[in-house]
């Protein structure tokens, strides 16, 4: 790529493409009770006055005691540790190539702290290849350092993926002020480098993992580079001692410049030295990239510790990129790749899109032309990353069980009803998502698979099966590690919609050996179907379902799995309580139950007993808005549930607020 448009692109990319607040939007005073995500300046503020819905904020003056919006920016939910199963396809590799996710969700600004009332979002479902996920984000006229939205990162976690804080230092052709720079590395009078102790602390309190450190503020000398290099160490060490990480992006060089190298080389190798990993510009050439591996290696370092990086941004899978250079299939991988923006599988659609629309994009990048990870096709000049790197699961602990929630939909259901009619996004109620999407095992004509958001058992989505079938058809949908005991059984619910199709679970306790099928009953209505494994010998490799037609076409649909050895309630959270109000908008929070669990739900008793759903959340508090009061109703009555693993829910907890 031309590196001047590269240096346009990266800069306008956080500076003047992330669209800031719509000019209707009010000021974060008189919105005070719409929570959202947070960002700041280093020090220093922008003279003048910030736009509308923008509020200016210095991260050197932040305490987590006065913030007033920490309880719905808090990520609640641990990283979860993973494991590599035997890969999908002979082209697949583990311990090479990793991948690293640069990602815009959503503006700087005016960015929902717990997701909105829409459907239309980035509810990104491939984590299974993602190493490490960067919040990008950032601009001169609202702020520089943007701690990820907690959905995001509980959904992450949720998924084995550690999440970086982003903190961009623009050019100065995109607002960038060589005093922000600065600001970041200043020293007290013990030389010590107080934001790089805030940034830790501010990852340790919306637990989140670490930051991504992008210096491209030019004018800078080697005094700066060198207290630039001292930042960078000690941020490197203090997150180090809270179990974060930190990678430098190559822009500014050890002199205090900013030039781009496209390689580890003398001008970055110290900051490479100091961080966990690097990002490396798109500068790159395969000579380059050989060269930095080298270097690497040299340095006792893991080359695989280096992101090439591929600009997705504009041309999604018609982006051409020299993949030798980077994993070729030949021979071991000479880096890491840093996919740059691929929320454009949802950005390129038609403003007509719809949720099916986006993750039928994004199975198309993530898993190529194919669209099954255990059949490349050779004949695809996108080299999707399920061809060349390994998946990895979380599923190891029992019980497991998911409803296929990606995090957003049209409406939401409970048991098969729809409890609300309003589309809708929040990530942290995304569930661990099949990490094949979508391996089918057939001797006849591969069906479509997918998930659909017409109908659902719980939540917003299902899994869709439709095709002809003329031949059994296994689907693929957890790679695992569980362990089966005397009591473990697997629950399905599902329905078929057409045809008729005998439904069989499919179970593998070894990577390398044949399927065992255990019989389901199925209809054409939801069911709950219950399969022991008492007579199997774990711990369970796989598991999938097994289709065979018996009348066709058939459209299967599949609402939910579980494996557990027994049923699990979790206890109720106590303390529900209305903590700010302002007409229709409310903040609520409560105290946590005492047991471990997947959310929250909070429902609305309507004057006819009805429960309406409001929304879900993994943290303690959450916002409501624009609620009206009905027809003779002096008081809103509101009852909150914790939701366990199982999807099994505690008795309610309830506040009432007089209209």
């Amino acid at each position: 790529m031309n590196p001047t448009r590269r240096t346009v692109l990266i800069a306008a990319a956080a500076a003047t493409m992330l669209p800031s607040a719509p000019a209707t939007a009010a000021p974060r005073a008189a919105a005070a009770l719409q929570p959202y995500a947070s960002y700041w300046y280093p020090d220093s503020l922008p003279s003048g006055s910030p736009g509308t819905g923008i509020t200016w904020r210095s991260l050197k003056s932040w305490r987590a005691a006065d913030d007033p919006d920490l309880a719905f920016n808090a990520a609640s939910v641990p990283l979860a540790p993973r494991f590599t199963p035997t890969p999908a396809n002979p082209t697949a590799r583990s311990g090479q190539a990793r991948i690293q996710s640069l990602v815009s969700f959503g503006p700087t600004s005016s960015n929902p702290s717990q997701g909105a009332a829409t459907a239309d979002y980035y509810a990104f479902a491939h984590w299974a290849y993602v190493d490490e996920l960067v919040f990008w984000g950032g601009s001169s006229g609202e702020g520089l350092i943007l701690a990820p939205n907690a959905p995001i990162v509980d959904a992450a976690h949720r998924h084995g993926v550690p999440v970086l804080g982003n903190v961009f230092l623009p050019p100065v052709a995109y607002g960038g002020q060589l005093r922000w720079t600065r600001d970041l590395v200043q020293q007290d009078a013990a030389g010590r480098y107080p934001l790089a102790d805030r940034l830790v602390a501010v990852a340790a309190t919306y637990g989140f993992d670490g930051w991504f450190v992008n210096a491209e503020t030019g004018g800078g000398d080697s005094a700066l580079g060198a207290a630039m290099l001292g930042f960078v160490r000690e941020l490197k060490s203090l997150a180090a001692a809270r179990g974060q990480r930190v990678t430098w992006y190559d822009s500014m060089t050890v002199n205090g410049s900013v030039s781009w190298q496209g390689a580890l080389n003398s001008g970055n190798q110290a900051f490479f030295e100091a961080a966990d990993d690097m990002f490396v510009d798109f500068r790159w050439t395969a000579g380059s990239l050989l060269s930095s591996g080298t270097r690497a290696d040299q340095l006792g370092r893991s080359r695989y510790e280096l992101w090439a990086g591929a600009d997705v941004e504009a041309n999604g899978w018609n982006t051409s990129v020299n993949w030798d250079a980077i994993v070729p299939s030949g021979r071991a991988h000479v880096t890491s790749l840093g996919l740059y923006r691929p929320e454009w599988t949802r950005n390129h659609l038609p403003a007509t899109r719809t949720p099916e629309d986006f993750h039928a994009a994004d199975d198309r990048f993530w898993s190529g032309r194919s669209l099954d990870p255990s059949q490349p096709d050779a004949t695809d000049s996108w080299r999707a990353p399920a061809v060349s790197v390994a998946d990895r699961s979380t599923v190891t602990s029992v019980p497991f069980a998911s409803v296929f929630n990606t995090g957003h939909g049209l409406r939401w259901y409970e048991e098969g009803a729809v409890t609300s009619d309003r589309p809708w996004n929040h990530l942290g109620l995304q569930d661990r998502l099949p990490s094949r999407q979508w391996v089918v095992r057939t001797e006849g004509r591969r069906p479509l698979v997918g998930f659909d958001f017409a109908d659902a058992w719980r939540g917003g989505s299902s899994v869709l099966v439709t095709g002809e079938l003329d031949a059994p058809t296994v689907v693929d949908l957890y790679m695992t590690r569980l362990p089966i005991g005397a009591d473990t059984v697997v629950e399905l619910t599902h329905r078929t919609d057409a045809g008729a199709a005998r439904v069989e679970l499919a179970v593998a306790t070894d990577a390398t050996s044949a399927y065992a099928y255990l019989p389901v009953t199925s209809g054409d209505t939801w069911q709950t179907s219950t399969v022991r494994l008492s007579d199997l010998t774990g711990p369970v490799r796989v598991l999938g379902v097994r289709l065979t037609a018996t009348a066709g076409p058939v459209t299967w649909r599949l609402g939910g799995i579980a494996f557990r050895d027994a049923v699990e309630t979790p206890a109720a959270p106590t303390g529900l309580r209305v903590t700010a109000a302002s007409g229709g908008d409310l903040r609520l929070a409560w105290n946590p139950a005492p047991d471990a669990v997947r959310h929250c739900t909070l429902h609305r008793v309507l004057p006819d007993g009805t429960r309406r759903f409001l929304g879900g959340t993994c943290q303690h508090a959450y916002f409501v808005g624009g609620l009206q009061p009905e027809q003779g109703e002096r008081a809103a009555r509101f009852e909150l549930r914790a939701v366990g693993e199982l999807y099994t829910s505690s008795a309610p907890v309830s506040v009432s607020h007089t209209w």
